[in-house]
């Protein structure tokens, strides 16, 4: 296990710098999601970190160690792609003892450790088999265990999941955070999933334009966004957002004042999660039509019109209201969320 360290980290192709000082410190054996959406820089930086990339200026470390300038052989690391990049013409065996082709273990001892490996990524009745044979799934635990049977000090995993079907990547983010809670490597995945960031990471960064926005906790970055982007970023469906004011009391927000403590005058955008805006039956804070109703079995989505806005809540999922019916919202108001016009989250 190893911590890996980036400081002041720079990338640019000719005059366009695409990484713009990324400063970061993960913790030995900590599970790091970088998430954020195409072209926000988060892939370039894993490859600089691996070695596939040229660090244009800045450091990485690993382990305390500056690894610029080593080839990524060298830096004891190991690198799960998207496409598995698995050998069709290889048996899962050969496969996953490919990561051991140049140690200096012994034969038997080779054996012993892919057999260990594919234990715990159950595919030891696999081990015969070719990639063809294999699911999606299968195939992308055998890149794992390729990974994994070198024991690396840092697992570095490249979108693993984007291929696979909604079912398979469900199944696959638990084993992948089951197999990190077994064997404790420090773990830098990266996604354009936020679902993924939010149920697999220790800290999750959250990117755009090759700046960090955020770095936290799945509850801190939910519950705490740094500011609009983070906060319509993280959370499906995405957060409300609704112009506001601060006014004697509290703030205005859809016609209505609601008492929120706040240190900030004038203008405010305010955002409301759909899991904190629900239909009641008594009185709320803000009554709307509803125009689309989106049943999910346990609850419903309901999008309501308010005053020309549209917001989405919660409501209920055996009893949902009509389509075009008016009903009531209620919000507690220590759910609120405040940003400045600059988009910074207001405290």
């Amino acid at each position: 296990m190893a911590t890996v360290t980036l400081h002041n980290l720079v990338k640019a192709y000719g005059k366009a710098e695409v990484l713009h000082g990324i400063n970061l410190e993960v913790a030995d054996g900590e599970f790091v999601v970088f998430v954020g959406p195409s072209g926000c820089g988060k892939s370039t930086t894993l490859r600089m970190i691996a070695g596939l990339e040229d660090v244009t200026g800045g450091e990485v470390q690993i382990d305390g160690r500056t690894v610029n300038h080593l080839e990524p052989k060298d830096r004891d690391i190991a690198m799960v792609f998207q496409n598995y990049a698995i050998y069709p013409h290889m048996s899962v065996r050969k496969n996953i003892g490919f990561g051991l082709r140049t140690s200096k273990l012994s034969k038997p001892e080779r054996e012993k450790r892919i057999e260990e490996v594919a234990a715990m990524l159950s595919m030891t009745d696999y081990l015969d088999r070719k990639p063809a044979q294999l699911s999606g799934g299968q195939r992308q635990r055998v890149a794992i265990g390729r990974a994994m049977v070198r024991d690396p000090a840092v697992f570095l995993f490249d979108e693993p999941l984007s291929n696979l079907d909604a079912q398979l990547r469900s199944q696959m983010r638990l084993e992948i955070k089951k197999l990190h809670q077994r064997v404790g490597t420090t773990i830098i995945f990266v996604t354009h999933d936020q679902v993924e960031a939010m149920t697999m990471a220790d800290r999750i960064v959250i990117m755009k334009d090759g700046h960090i926005q955020q770095i936290g906790t799945p509850a801190e970055v939910f519950h705490q966004p740094a500011n609009i982007f983070v906060a319509q970023f993280i959370g499906a469906p995405s957060m409300n957002l609704m112009p506001g004011r601060a006014v004697s009391g509290g703030v205005e927000v859809g016609g209505t004042v609601i008492a929120r403590e706040t240190d900030h005058s004038g203008e405010l955008t305010i955002g409301i999660r759909p899991d904190d805006l629900h239909v009641t039956e008594g009185e709320g804070r803000f009554a709307g039509r509803i125009t689309l109703l989106e049943p999910l079995g346990s609850e419903t989505l309901a999008y309501v019109d308010i005053g020309g806005q549209e917001v989405v809540a919660r409501a209920d999922g055996r009893n949902p209201p009509a389509l075009g019916s008016m009903v009531q919202l209620a919000v507690d108001p220590e759910n609120l969320h405040l940003f400045g016009a600059d988009g910074v989250a207001i405290k």
